[in-house]
């Protein structure tokens, strides 16, 4: 070697240090003729008379390049020459040493103050010395260079190689390359199905926690990718919300190439630099991006539908915020109103005894010490926009009821053909675990037992498999004849099932966003607010209505203030109240009508009334009429469908209202004499009892063949 001359006592009286390294895992694995020569070093330092000898090999397969993590290897090396304990520091080549110019100044720095040589395979280096000096900076400049312009070409070769959509890390899984290198779906017929069953999953509950939650119910795997001994293999496992929200957003599954989308950055830390990942950057934004590069699993629009409802799910308060996932709360219209006035999203405010009055407010200026745009209740304009949303989609309602019935007819095909590609698999697993243990000798049972131990298990998870899709299949509901004309007559009466109390909130939601944009509320007087609709499809209707205020959450229904008004004229309140129970109503706050509920109404609202009914002798009730006649009460109501007696009632299940002059009319009167005198009545339209019947009912049993 080179400058032996310059090892001196003092030097050999000290250690020798052999430094290696290795930039990553990868060579450290495969490069092991490098090692070798490395390691050799160390006979290379005790043939130049060292008798101790130190080998630093912990930075095996880790980088020095700007913003790596700290090499513990280095820094062990710079304490011990700063400790005086080194006489010579050896490593094959300078480049392991140095890859950034500050460490590789560092320990010359420290060679130079503790009179320590520095060795590479061809020469002894003396930091006192200005000529080695020279030397070694003009090889660790090349060093560095060398190692740009070999960053450089590998750069350049990447990025020409994305630009015509042919450089590949770890494909999504769901594609594999086939012979030409070309990215096409997996061949694996149950993984294409998994991820052909996200997507159709999500367009149909619209969000990702919802689909993430019919995967995990449902037990159905979806394909990951999994390092395994050094590659990835596919293998099935139930998805988390992230492991959804990748697929969906994974421009790859709609046919398009990107790269460069998260490109890496430098950032100073705490007196360090460091390598951090950037945030993904928009399509318009990357460096290489080709549309319609690949078979996809979905079309392009399909896709920027998917992000545009991920984004609508998104609650925030901003003056564009979107919409937000559907929800269980009771206000219809929450997250589709927006202020005609600052262009703001409304949001919704509960309240109440139950938590579930909504109030709609605009926050406005409020939040920077001015006020709200705009608030009101909401219940009379969801109801508003609930007649709206009848009138339009009522003709479709028999539509729906039989798609409904198909639907359901069908059961859970999904989950079923989810499973049946489950069994398949585990199936050909276990031929091939028990193939694998027919080949070994029985008599080797080191091998032959854990062989046998993988068979039961694939035999095991197989049975177990059948025996759920058994139970799927068996579990696949067979509508009668009366099942399904009962779905068809819920879609002739879709407002009587709009307007159930059975109709779970979240259903109208969403039925109301998907034929809704976006609806605009503005102020046009402080007792009147404008709502304007806008359609899917581009159609826009208006309507405007009384401003709610907070009181309207609990308004009595303006039917039942009718009949108030009606009844209140003659009726007490207990008999109205009655009438109002029958009719199924309810107060404003959702309770039975009680005598006191009547009164309170008609004092919020000036309806003048009576506590009891008034008695009028000119007019008489039913039963009234039935002790005035002495009749019963089926003559009455005969007489009444006869039209002789002329009968009114202010509203369904209201008393009888009948005059007296009516009872004391000729044909009336007529009809009682008859009545008392031959025990029945001779109505018109009634056939006579003394006419003899056409035919005779055969009552010996004989009949006609």
């Amino acid at each position: 070697m080179n400058g032996e001359q310059k090892l001196l006592p003092h030097h050999l009286a000290r250690r020798a240090v052999v430094y290696l390294r290795q930039s990553s895992p990868e060579q450290v694995k495969h490069n092991k003729e490098s090692q070798l020569m490395q390691y050799a070093l160390a006979d290379r330092a005790r043939a130049l008379g060292f008798h101790q000898v130190e080998v630093i090999d912990a930075d095996l397969g880790k980088s020095a390049g700007a913003g790596a993590k700290v090499r513990e290897g280095f820094e062990r090396l710079l304490a011990q020459v700063a400790l005086n304990e080194v006489g010579l520091v050896m490593s094959r080549e300078l480049s392991r040493l140095s890859r950034t110019d500050k460490d590789f100044c560092r320990l010359l720095e420290l060679c130079q103050l503790f009179d320590t040589l520095v060795a590479d395979e061809q020469c002894l280096y003396n930091m006192g010395s200005l000529d080695d000096q020279l030397v070694l900076g003009i090889k660790s400049t090349l060093s560095v260079v060398e190692l740009k312009v070999l960053r450089m070409r590998l750069d350049e070769g990447r990025r020409n190689k994305a630009k015509r959509g042919e450089y590949y890390g770890l494909l999504p899984v769901g594609y594999a390359l086939d012979g030409c290198n070309k990215p096409v779906r997996d061949p694996d017929t149950r993984v294409r199905e998994a991820i052909e069953l996200v997507f159709e999953k999500f367009r149909e509950v619209k969000t990702l926690r919802q689909t993430m939650l019919w995967f995990r119910e449902n037990r159905v795997e979806l394909p990951a990718n999994k390092p395994r001994g050094g590659k990835y293999q596919v293998v099935f496992q139930l998805p988390t919300a992230s492991v959804i929200r990748a697929v969906l957003e994974n421009p790859f599954y709609a046919g398009a190439y990107v790269w460069g989308r998260r490109p890496m950055r430098a950032v100073w830390e705490n007196g360090v630099v460091k390598k951090r990942q950037s945030a993904e950057l928009p399509l318009d934004q990357v460096q290489v991006f080709l549309k319609e590069h690949h078979e996809g699993y979905v079309s392009w629009a399909t896709y920027e539908e998917n992000l545009s409802t991920i984004a609508k799910n998104l609650m925030r308060d901003e003056p564009t915020a979107s919409v937000g996932a559907v929800r269980a709360g009771q206000g219809l219209l929450t997250g589709l109103l927006r202020c005609g006035r600052c262009g703001r999203k409304v949001y919704v405010r509960y309240s109440g005894k139950g938590g579930t009055a909504a109030m709609y407010m605009c926050s406005g200026t409020f939040g920077a010490g001015g006020k709200y745009c705009i608030s009101f209740g909401g219940k009379r304009a969801d109801q508003k926009m609930s007649e709206e949303v009848l009138r339009a989609l009522s003709p479709l309602g028999l539509r729906a009821s039989v798609e409904a019935a198909v639907e359901l007819q069908r059961g859970d095909e999904v989950k079923e053909k989810a499973l049946e590609r489950q069994v398949e698999q585990l199936d050909y697993e276990a031929k091939r675990a028990f193939e694998q243990y027919n080949e070994v000798d029985p008599r080797n049972r080191l091998v032959a037992g854990e062989l046998e131990r993988r068979w039961n298990e694939k035999l095991r998870q197989c049975e177990s498999a059948k025996e759920e899709l058994a139970a799927v299949r068996a579990a696949r509901p067979n509508l009668t004849d009366d099942q399904r004309d009962e779905l068809l007559a819920l879609g002739e009466h879709f407002e009587e099932v709009w307007n159930s109390p059975a109709c779970p909130m979240e259903v109208k939601k969403r039925i109301v966003r998907t034929v809704l944009e976006e609806v605009v509320v503005d102020e046009v007087s402080p007792r009147l607010l404008k709502f304007i609709a806008h359609w899917k499809g581009g159609v826009h209707t208006s309507f405007e209505l009384d401003r709610p205020c907070r009181g309207d959450v609990h308004r009595t229904a303006e039917d039942a203030l009718d009949i108030i008004r009606k009844m209140a004229v003659r009726y007490g309140d207990s008999d109205i109240a009655r009438v109002l129970n029958k009719l199924g109503g309810r107060t404003g706050k959702g309770k039975a009508w009680s005598e006191l509920g009547v009164k309170t109404a008609r004092r919020n609202h000036g309806i003048a009334g009576h506590s009891t009914t008034v008695e009028d002798p000119n007019l008489l009730t039913f039963n009234a009429a039935t002790r005035y006649l002495d009749v019963s009460d089926t003559t009455i109501k005969r007489l009444v469908a006869a039209g002789l007696l002329p009968m009114s009632q202010l509203a369904p299940f209201a008393p009888w209202e009948i005059q007296r002059s009516a009872l004391d009319s000729e044909p009336v009167r007529k009809q009682i004499a008859q009545l008392k005198k031959t025990g029945r009545l001779s109505l018109p339209g009634e056939p006579s009892r003394s006419q003899q019947e056409l035919f005779q009912q055969n009552r010996g049993g004989d009949h006609v063949g």
